[in-house]
């Protein structure tokens, strides 16, 4: 039998995903944990997947569609603003669970050694179920409207892993401060709502200036909404460049934040 000595490390390491796949089987459990722990002793259970984007949709549909007559690309506004709701949601969750992921596993990092970076990506994996639900009340509401999806359907695939590496890039630095400054964690929710009005969710890209479109696809949800829209309901706003440039940001931050964690991992059980 072997020995595995554990030693902290010194400065800029290496990113160390290849522990990852090692730990996969923790990996996995981790993510169970995590979806039964959220519906455990709930009264709807997983149907919060559903209300949650749903009732997001009834007031923007209402405020916005019909009071402030919001533009909608010529689509139903009901569907227009669920369409991009179903990501956003996905992103939001995902991000406010990495965040929070290594506080709300303390006992465990202080007792056992494993890849730390496994509880945010654990984490930001639990809400893939919520996201299929989610879908499924999509796809009904587009039959409802009488709107088929086409071939385009399946860019939804890449565009859904872009809302994901949107959620750990800025998830993994967040969940690394929130380690040390607990402040942290009360600043996600006012981040993500600033997040949402910046991000074409309530309102199409095609209303922001052409001179500003460069700076806001540095918002890696802008590609990700307006993809949705165009891979499910038809749009004319197919993203092209813009998911380019958000995908292109969400590596960027992803690889800082992943060397931002490698470096303060070491300090995780004295600290937390």
């Amino acid at each position: 039998m072997s020995t595995v000595v554990i030693k902290p490390t010194k400065g800029w390491v290496r990113l160390g995903l290849g522990d990852l796949w090692t730990y996969r089987e923790l990996l996995y459990f981790l993510v169970w944990r995590d979806v039964k722990v959220r519906y455990k002793q709930t009264a709807l259970g997983a149907a919060w997947a559903l209300i949650q984007p749903f009732m997001l949709m009834i007031v923007f549909s209402i405020f916005l569609g019909k009071l402030a007559k919001v533009p909608s690309d010529g689509l139903p506004y009901p569907v227009f603003a669920y369409a991009a709701l179903v990501p956003w949601t996905l992103f939001a969750q995902s991000l406010a669970g990495a965040s929070n992921s290594l506080v709300g596993s303390s006992n465990l990092i202080s007792k056992v050694y494993f890849p730390r970076l496994a509880l945010p990506l654990a984490a930001v994996g639990s809400f893939l179920i919520d996201f299929v639900i989610a879908m499924a009340l999509l796809i009904a509401m587009m039959f409802y409207y009488g709107i088929t999806p086409g071939i385009e359907i399946f860019w939804t695939i890449p565009l859904t892993l872009l809302a994901l590496l949107a959620s750990l890039s800025v998830g993994v630095w967040l969940a690394a401060l929130n380690v040390r400054y607990r402040d942290v964690i009360y600043a996600i929710p006012f981040l993500i709502q600033l997040w949402l009005f910046a991000s074409p969710v309530a309102y199409p890209s095609s209303i922001v200036p052409i001179a500003w479109r460069g700076l806001y696809g540095l918002n890696p949800m802008a590609g990700v909404v307006e993809g949705f829209r165009w891979a499910l309901l038809g749009t004319n706003t197919k993203p092209g460049g813009l998911v380019l440039v958000s995908g292109l940001t969400s590596f960027v931050v992803l690889i800082a934040g992943l060397a931002f964690f490698k470096r303060t991992e070491k300090t995780f059980a004295d600290v937390i």
